[in-house]
Formats: structure tokens, sequence, C-alpha cells
């Protein structure tokens, strides 16, 4: 176990503060860490320099003070990382200041930044997520969010859009490739209801829909050539409704998401909901907003 803060982006990063959800967080990271073959760098990020200069032990108190409490979280999660993976190459992180800026810092051009579904800092009573969501939309990585990380046999569910959802069916691949999971992939054509019309799409538009369904499936396979590809044509009056309902049994759902919200830290609408009512890990894949949305080529 090392610490240091040069960054390796073939690693995976993952933040941990200490509650409950951190701790699904570092198992599942250190899964997926095992799986590929990689670093994982565990990241606790401390705010208590802004808030106070006494960092030090109290006089008189073994093992007290809040640097070494913040130590202790760090090592505490670097334990249960070597425990999930015995033999694991882990490096650790002991940082200063706001958890969002130092963990997109961190984790710039790594393999996936992996978070709690509560975010990091819930001492401070942060919104449930509130970290999370703002790192699903403006890191440099796919953003993996975990709830839970107790189902590790079903399919990867992916959902795709009329652009092809590239980067979002890719990390799917990758996931589908590395954990040897089904891939699923989900297009949502979504119903819209009129005065005295039934809420049915025309053929035309079913049509798209189908090749779409088609197109993507034709780029997993090339991409993933071992996985087994399945795709499924959801009509439905709310798309974050299709992708959860085909992703009941799913080990984690994969979306895409553009990051180019009217304000800072938020995600488009479907991965919003996505992330707050998925059971299962969420993982948000979104482009580079130089990089044009587009079918994998």
């Amino acid at each position: 176990m090392t610490e240091d803060l040069v960054q390796k982006p073939d690693g995976i990063v993952v933040g941990y503060d200490g509650s409950a959800e951190a701790g699904a967080a570092i198992r599942w990271a250190a899964w997926q860490a095992g799986l590929r073959e990689c670093e994982l760098h565990l990241v606790h990020c401390s705010l208590w320099p802004l808030l106070t200069h006494d960092l030090g032990p109290v006089e008189g108190v073994a093992d007290s003070g809040l640097q070494h409490y913040a130590e202790t979280i760090r090592d505490e999660g670097a334990a249960q990382a070597a425990n999930e993976v015995p033999g694991l190459r882990i490096r650790t992180s002991l940082l200063y200041g706001w958890p969002a800026d130092n963990l997109r810092r961190v984790s710039a051009g790594s393999r996936m930044l992996v978070l709690g579904s509560r975010g990091i800092g819930g001492f401070m009573g942060l919104l449930v997520g509130s970290v999370s969501l703002e790192l699903a939309a403006t890191a440099d990585c796919p953003v993996a969010v975990i709830r839970s990380d107790e189902n590790r046999v079903g399919p990867v569910v992916v959902g795709v859009d009329s652009s092809g959802s590239a980067a979002a069916l890719g990390q799917a691949c990758e996931m589908a490739m590395a954990t040897g999971a089904a891939l699923k992939i989900i297009h949502v054509l979504r119903i819209h209801f009129g005065v005295g019309k039934p809420g049915l799409a025309s053929s035309g538009t079913r049509g798209a829909a189908e090749r779409v369904l088609e197109t993507a499936a034709g780029n997993a396979r090339a991409i993933a050539p071992t996985a087994a590809v399945e795709t499924e044509l959801a009509q439905d009056t709310s798309v974050p409704r299709a992708l959860l309902n085909a992703a009941r049994s799913a080990a984690v759902i994969v979306v895409g998401s553009e990051g180019r919200g009217l304000i800072r830290g938020t995600v488009g609408s479907t991965a919003h909901a996505v992330l707050h009512h998925a059971r299962c890990p969420v993982v948000v894949a979104r482009h580079a907003a130089e990089e044009p949305a587009g079918p994998v080529s």
C-alpha cells in the first residue's frame, strides 16, 4: 500500500468518507480493479483544515486529534479494499479541501471514479448525492455511484438514445468484458398521448428506433466480441422509468450524460432520475464538451 499524488490514468479512483455507502463503493471499486488487474487509488478528503488549525492530538489523549482521525478513516478504507481483493495494488491519498474539487482533479484521465450514493463528506450535512451528482456531470472520466454492491451476477444494462450513446455503450462493453456478464442494450421509444388518440408510436418512428438498436448491437459485438448481447425496445411515457424497469435484475446500469446543464454540477434529466432511483450501481459516462455524440465506430 502506498500513498502519493502522481496520477496513474490506468487505475480506478474511489472516494471514501467512512460511511456505509462509501464502504459499498470501496468493495465494488476493489472488485472492479481486481477484474481489470489495475491499481485502486483510494482518496479521503478532509474539510477540517478549512475550519480549524488545531489538527493535532489532545494533550494527554493517545491517538486523538483531527489529523489522526482523518488518517484512521483513510486506513480503514484501504483495509476494506485489501480484504475484498487480497493482493490488490492499493494507493491512498489524504487530501484537504472540498471533496468534489479534489476528486475531480485526482480522477482526471482514470478508468473510473467510484463514489457512494450519499456523496463524500456527509458529516457536513450535504444533500444526498450532492457531490456524486456534481462529479457525474463534471468529472473527466466515467463516474460510478454505488448504493449497494450486493448483486454482481446480473447483466450490464445500458440505455442508448438516438445518437447511439457512444460513451455509455463503450463503457458498458468494457464492463461486460471485465465481468463476463451479458450486455443488455435498451432504447426507449417515448410515447406521446394526444386527445382522443392512443399512445402509440408510428411505424416510421418505431422503424428508426429499431435501427438505433441494430446499430448499437453491431457496435457492441465489435467492441465486446465475447459478450452475450441482447436488445430491448421499450415503449413508455418516461425514459428513466423504462430504463429502471429494464434494470431490475441488473448488476449495473450505464447511462450517458452530456454534462452541459445550465447549472454547474448537474446531469441530464434521465441520468439524474436513474441515479436517484436505481437500486443497483449506476455508471454515468458523459461526452466531453468538445466531443460530438455519435455511434461507436
